[in-house]
């Protein structure tokens, strides 16, 4: 399979810019099997689709405010970006910082006076691990102070006070993610309380998301992409609970890529422990030729040409199927990305 296999064109007014309430944006409705057309409907409508008995699994990561900002006394405005924790007692960061250049290995940068990162290491692909010098719980007190919602860079505006609880599930409890998982902001409160009500499962899981989501292929021969790594944790009551519902003969459906590849990572087992418990990093590639294991049904956003997300949906529809439902959706005008709307792959 080649790259440009995955390749489309899209209206790029269509872009998803600010988010509509939970629930309130558009749902298109594909089956996997067969050729009947997407029906459109709204994500508060999710409950239409899922049976009492059938599970229901999120990502409960909580995204930082990883976006900081600074001003050195000459002036100059200097923005990082928090792309992953490394390990160690107090909190290092890979981080992508502007201007670079300025910042070599030993210099400091300010963002507030208890929140200082040293430079530790300048590596070759220009990104810098910052050193706070701050244990994991003085960290994320100061960086919740002083950081900036990390909007995805194709939404071309600053980051406003909505943002704040926009950009972040209802279900939010572990940091750890510098992007959201998005599918999981189309839940409300009052969503979950009625699927509960209903019947169903609603299980947790956390994958802590990367900048490395964004990250484009960049080889033409897919073999010769190198996935990014994301940390998860399938605790065992989950695992527990997924096994319960397989065996009754309910389905397991994710809310989002991180929650599909963190199930099929942990997939491992058979008839009724098909899913372990575990935590750990995953690489999973997930692209058409691959056979599921643990996922029946997705909800997902509309991806970008060429993602490994988009491949991801088309292994459920097929890339050429896939690439008529989006056209199909551009011409119904769904929104796009991360605050878009919605596909239910069922």
């Amino acid at each position: 399979m080649k790259t440009s296999d995955f390749d489309f064109t899209f209206p790029e007014e269509l872009i998803a810019y600010t988010p509509r309430p939970r629930g309130e944006s558009r749902m298109l409705v594909v089956d996997k099997a067969g050729d009947a057309g997407p029906v459109t409907s709204l994500t508060r409508r999710l409950i239409d689709y899922l049976s009492p008995g059938d599970a229901l699994v999120l990502n409960d990561t909580r995204v930082l405010r990883a976006r900081l900002l600074s001003t050195l006394p000459s002036g100059a405005r200097v923005e990082a970006l928090l792309l992953k924790p490394l390990p160690g007692p107090t909190a290092r960061w890979e981080a992508m910082v502007k201007p670079g250049k300025r910042f070599r290995a030993g210099e400091q940068i300010a963002f507030s006076p208890e929140l200082v990162a040293t430079v530790e290491t300048v590596r070759e692909d220009g990104t810098r691990v910052l050193a706070f010098g701050l244990d994991p719980a003085g960290f994320h007190r100061a960086l919740e102070a002083v950081g900036h919602v990390p909007l995805p860079p194709y939404i071309k505006r600053s980051a406003e006070s909505s943002d704040v609880d926009a950009y972040q599930s209802v279900f939010a409890t572990h940091p750890g993610s510098v992007a959201a998982p998005t599918a999981s902001l189309h839940l409300s409160e009052a969503m979950l309380a009625d699927l509960r009500a209903q019947g169903v499962h609603i299980l947790m899981l956390t994958l802590h998301v990367g900048a490395g989501t964004f990250k484009p292929v960049q080889s033409e021969d897919l073999d010769g992409h190198v996935m990014h790594s994301e940390a998860y944790v399938l605790p065992a009551e989950t695992a527990a609970a997924l096994n319960a519902v397989r065996t009754a003969g309910g389905r397991v459906w994710a809310v989002g890529t991180t929650v599909a590849r963190v199930l099929e990572t942990r997939a491992t087992g058979s008839g009724t422990e098909a899913f372990t418990a575990g935590a750990g990093e995953t690489d999973i590639f997930i692209r058409p030729g691959y056979a599921w294991k643990g996922v029946d049904g997705l909800l997902t956003n509309f991806h970008w040409p060429k993602s490994t997300l988009f491949m991801l949906v088309c292994s459920l529809l097929g890339a050429e199927r896939a690439k008529r439902i989006y056209g199909r959706a551009f011409a119904e005008r769904f929104r796009l990305f991360s605050y878009g709307d919605a596909m239910l792959i069922r």
